[in-house]
């Protein structure tokens, strides 16, 4: 295989192999090119004995095939060729036709371009600064030190040039002399390469793009004029890129040098997009990803509960990146973002006051701005312009310590009280020192510098121009004097700008630090020891000629202590610890800015640990102590929850009061917790506290009055009771049965106390007791009253009979009266007696038997009842809310409505009966009282009805008792009262015969007795006198 040449101005050779296929080969001649036709060599002279003689002379050619070499041939100047093999052609016209591309191509291209041996069509324009010679090692650097690119003259009539710079940046400048101040470090180190002296291309970026593109180009093509994918310079090799400046600058030049895998190590560029080491395989950095600063921004909002913040963010990748990470963190935690802007990078004035609207309007009081200085300028200016305050400021490392910001004059109404995140701070000794001895004729860079610094200008006749433009405006034409010329003697230590502040250094100690950090990395690739490499069989790079991946295995592995800080410096996967300052911008003595320490946040700690912040230090807008709030709704407090509202962030809502049952123990709670079944809320509806428990219970005023009313009942009746068996032997009581009397103030009894078992807590036992207790004893009370009324519906029936005989008898009595006077008249038959059992065809036994078979009906019901569905204690808490209501729970209500129906059949029966006896007339209106007593009992049940139904709790319960004793008492006062009235105050009017029943006649003229009727007899005296005599039996 051929060699490729090399000749002393390092110019790559065509080295051609035998059976190469589809491989770039590169022609350079030697010198510059004479304007003579040149001559070319054909592929099949190149042998493997070709080399590059004295002055350009290619010798040790030979014809394929040949052992001896072939004349000397001079390689003429043929510029720049890439020739491709044709796949398909045999192998010797390959090559052939090969270098007969090759020729004519550079006869093509030496006759376009003929003064240089590479470049392209383009002229770049940068500055900056350049110390290359006799250097080992050249590191390059990329500092945005201008502002934006000057307009640029569109006149296309010749060879366009890239447009220059304008808007100088003495913060960035200051980092740039950071670099050469570095680097002038390590030269004079005896421990750090020691045999080396480090040279360095610094070029200026203007924080646009393409000149970051046109600065990388030029590095990796070695030459002013950059060839993309070449290397055409000679020198000493370029170590590594330090730069370039914002995320946007860096991702641009990154995609370029990944592409030969050439190292770059960055100062500023934090955008989170770089971490990838798939797209940015050779990007390290001195300054934490913006993934810890997003994190720690959204970590600041909620330390301090703020729920409603705007953004703004820069329009390039590390404003869009890093408001795009913030948003995902703040709104996973709950906080809603009111606006989003971005910030234009050619801004117009309709774009910025748009901007400035929208935060004027926006209800946000916290706004967190993602953006470089100079992008922000702009929107600051104009939020002055606007008096702007009572806002907060969230600043982000790349302006929370900006001079260009904090200079505005009046910015401390708009601006104080702003917190921020800045990079890990540092002094360095020396380097203020350094800045301030600058020569400023050193290269146009620093005279521009100087100029701007100064307001004047080094050029004398730029001067004489502008004394004399003055004159000609003044008249003064005779008396031209240069004005605003500079002396080059001015004291940069009088000059009060960002350049000689070093109390903040941020971004020039992360600067420092990549210096460092290639510088380490080429120590460690010089001082490496062959057959300990880290290389291909333990070789190791030679530091004058080293391949850029070879430098980039360093830069990876690479661990070492910043000079003067001790600051540990290692790479994991290219980048270092998220560690940040904290900073709150407060008024100093000189109503200035004053960057203060509050904090700090560190990405590696616990979680509880990593953000540790002084509240009690920080001084917010306008000097106020207190923080500042930044809700679209005030927090709901416990007892309420949030209800969103239609088409608006889930931040702004309602706060609606939880309803009775619910309660909510939290702020902003989403929703209320139902209280559990035997709680109820309190009256904030924050806690549930147990349900009040309610029963009738024996103690309360209302229980001890029923108690007494029932008791009394009891006693009343047993003493009507009494009343009866001391008259049992009287007419009175025997005419009314003994036994069924009784029987009836048994089940009165019975009613009276059962009520007193309805009170008190509900037990298994009392409510079967009290149900079954209240049934049984109505039905024993109103059997024995439909056994008493069917007699006497009996007896009104026979004597309503036997009226109508005496109504008869009376007539035929009337008429033989009428005919006694003519003559004499025969009298009728007289009617058969009317017994004593045609009246009362119910016997006693008869009457309790009916009494005896009703009550054991029902007794028979409750029995079934209390077997299959008993009735039970219950916890009612459907009634009343706050109120558990211990009642009974009939168990079946079919069966409590048969049974209690079965008495009300009773007692309609009962008063049937009687209603048909009403008439039947006795001293004691027996049916008329039972009558009476059944109306009253239907009343008191039927006005219970709809009471019961309209009461809850307790006194239901009292309703209840209430018609129980209504109807018991009605019952006893209307059947024993008239009969203990003659038993105890009319005892002469208990006789046998006044016990007897009578009908009412219509006319009132007569009645009969209960036993019997006697027939009207007619008499025929001698005088024909006729008498009626009514008998009793």
């Amino acid at each position: 295989m051929a060699e490729n040449l090399i000749d002393g101005n390092g110019c790559i050779r065509l080295g051609v192999s035998q059976g190469f296929r589809g491989k770039k080969f590169t022609t350079l001649g030697p010198g510059p090119s004479p304007r003579a036709p040149p001559a070319w060599v054909h592929a099949s002279w190149v042998g493997k004995g070709a080399s590059l003689g004295p002055g350009g002379w290619l010798q040790g050619l030979r014809p394929r095939g040949s052992r001896e070499p072939g004349p000397v041939q001079k390689l003429p100047p043929l510029g720049c060729v890439e020739v491709v093999e044709d796949r398909w052609l045999p192998w010797g016209l390959e090559v052939e036709l090969y270098f007969l591309g090759l020729c004519m191509i550079s006869l093509f291209f030496v006759q376009i371009v003929a003064d240089s041996s590479c470049k392209l069509k383009a002229k770049f324009n940068l500055s900056g600064y350049k110390d290359v010679e006799k250097k080992k090692v050249v590191i390059g650097g990329m500092f945005p030190v201008h502002n934006r690119l000057a307009s640029s003259d569109s006149n296309t009539s010749s060879v366009p040039v890239s447009s220059g710079c304008e808007g100088f940046n003495f913060r960035t400048f200051r980092w740039a002399q950071t670099m050469l101040f570095a680097i002038h470090e390590i030269n004079g180190k005896e421990d750090l390469l020691p045999n080396t002296d480090l040279g360095y291309v610094i070029y200026d970026s203007c924080f646009t793009i393409s000149k970051a593109v046109e600065g990388t180009l030029t590095y990796l093509t070695g030459q002013d004029e950059a060839v993309p994918n070449y290397r055409c310079g000679d020198g000493a090799p370029l170590a590594a890129l330090v730069g370039a400046g914002g995320s946007d600058l860096s991702i641009a030049t990154s995609r370029i040098l990944g592409l030969y895998y050439f190292p770059q190590v960055s100062y500023e560029s934090s955008c989170s997009v770089l971490e990838s080491r798939f797209q940015y395989p050779t990007f390290l950095r001195t300054i934490p990803s913006d993934e810890h600063q997003s994190v720690a921004m959204a970590q600041l909002v909620l330390h301090f509960g703020w729920t409603w913040v705007g953004t703004i963010a820069a329009d390039d990748d590390y404003g869009k990146y890093g408001i795009k990470r913030f948003r995902e963190v703040v709104e996973e935690a709950g906080v809603c973002v009111s606006f989003s802007e971005t910030l234009p990078k050619v801004s117009s004035p309709e774009d910025i006051q748009h901007i400035v609207q929208t935060v004027i309007e926006s209800t946000a009081k916290i706004v967190v701005v993602f953006s470089s200085e100079v992008d922000l300028n702009p929107l600051v200016e104009e939020l002055l312009r606007h008096n702007v305050t009572n806002r907060t400021w969230i600043a982000s490392e790349a302006w929370v310590t900006s001079a260009l910001i904090s200079h505005h004059p009046g910015v401390l109404s708009l601006l104080g009280g702003t917190l921020g995140f800045g990079i890990h701070r540092a002094e360095i000794p020396g380097l203020q020192r350094y800045l301030l001895n600058i020569d400023p004729y050193e290269d146009p860079l620093t005279e521009e510098f100087w100029e701007t610094a100064f307001n004047c200008t080094l050029d004398y006749g730029k001067a004489m121009q502008n004394a004399r433009a003055s004159a000609m405006g003044t008249g003064a034409v005779s008396r031209i004097m240069p004005e605003g010329l500079c002396t080059g003697q001015e004291s940069l230590e009088q000059l009060n700008n960002t350049y000689s502040d070093v109390s903040q250094l941020r971004i020039t100690y992360s600067v420092y630090k990549a210096v460092y950090a290639v510088a380490h990395a080429l120590h460690n690739l010089e001082h490496c020891q062959p057959g300990n490499g880290p290389f291909e069989k333990g070789s190791c790079a030679d530091i004058t000629k080293f391949e850029p991946w070879q430098l980039m295995y360093y830069l990876k592995n690479l661990q070492f202590d910043v000079p003067h800080t001790g600051e540990t410096i290692f790479f994991t996967d290219g980048e270092v610890v998220g560690l940040y300052e904290i900073i709150n911008w407060q008024s100093n003595v000189d109503d200035q800015i004053s960057y203060v320490h509050i904090g700090y946040y560190n990405s590696t700690a616990p979680p509880e640990e990593r953000m540790i912040i002084n509240n009690d230090s920080i001084i917010w807008n306008n000097n106020m102590l207190e923080v500042p709030r930044s809700v679209c709704s005030e927090r709901c407090q416990p007892g309420t929850r949030m209800g969103i509202r239609q088409g608006e962030p889930v931040c702004c809502f309602d706060c609606i009061p939880c309803t009775d049952g619910e309660i909510s123990n939290t702020t902003d709670a989403r929703g209320c917790i139902q209280c559990d079944e035997d709680y109820w809320s309190n009256a904030n509806h924050d806690a549930c506290v147990p349900k009040t428990i309610e029963f009738l219970d024996f103690g309360e005023p209302l229980g001890i009055t029923l108690i007494v009313i029932s008791a009394f009942g009891a006693l009343l009746t047993m003493a009507v009771g009494m009343v009866f068996i001391m008259h049992v032997g009287t007419p009175l009581v025997q005419a009314n049965d003994p036994l069924l009397s009784f029987s009836l103030l048994l089940g009165l009894v019975v009613t009276f106390l059962c009520s007193i078992v309805f009170l008190g807590e509900p037990q298994h036992w009392s409510c079967m007791t009290s149900q079954v207790a209240l049934a049984l004893g109505f039905a024993l009370v109103l059997s024995s009253l439909i056994g008493k009324a069917a007699l006497l519906m009996l007896r009104a029936r026979a004597l309503k009979a036997a009226r109508g005989a005496a109504k008869v008898a009376k007539a035929v009595a009337k008429a033989a009266a009428e005919q006694a006077s003519d003559t004499a008249v025969v009298p009728p038959p007289p009617p058969p007696a009317t017994t004593k059992n045609d009246v009362d065809p119910l016997r006693p036994i008869h009457q309790r038997v009916i009494a005896v078979i009703a009550t054991l009906i029902q007794a028979v019901a409750c029995t079934v009842w209390l077997i299959f569905c008993p009735p039970y204690p219950v916890k009612n808490t459907a009634v009343q809310n706050i109120k558990i209501i211990l009642e009974c729970d009939p168990g079946n209500v079919i069966f409590i409505c048969c049974i209690f129906a079965y008495d009300l059949l009773l007692a309609l029966l009962t008063f049937i009966f009687a209603f048909v006896a009403r008439k039947l007339e006795d001293h004691f209106s027996e049916a008329k009282c039972v009558t009476f007593s059944m109306l009253v009992f239907f009343i008191v049940w039927i006005s219970f009805v709809p009471a019961y139904l309209s009461t809850r709790g307790k006194f239901m319960v009292a309703v209840q008792i209430f018609a129980i004793l209504a109807s018991s008492f009605g019952l006893l006062f209307c059947i024993f009262l008239p009969k203990c009235y003659l038993l105890l105050v009319k005892p002469e009017r208990n006789k046998e015969e006044l016990m007897k029943p009578r009908p009412k006649l219509r006319d009132g003229t007569a009645t009969g007795t209960s036993t019997s009727v006697a027939t009207t007899i007619t008499d025929t005296t001698g005088n024909g006198t006729i008498s009626t005599v009514c008998v009793d039996d």
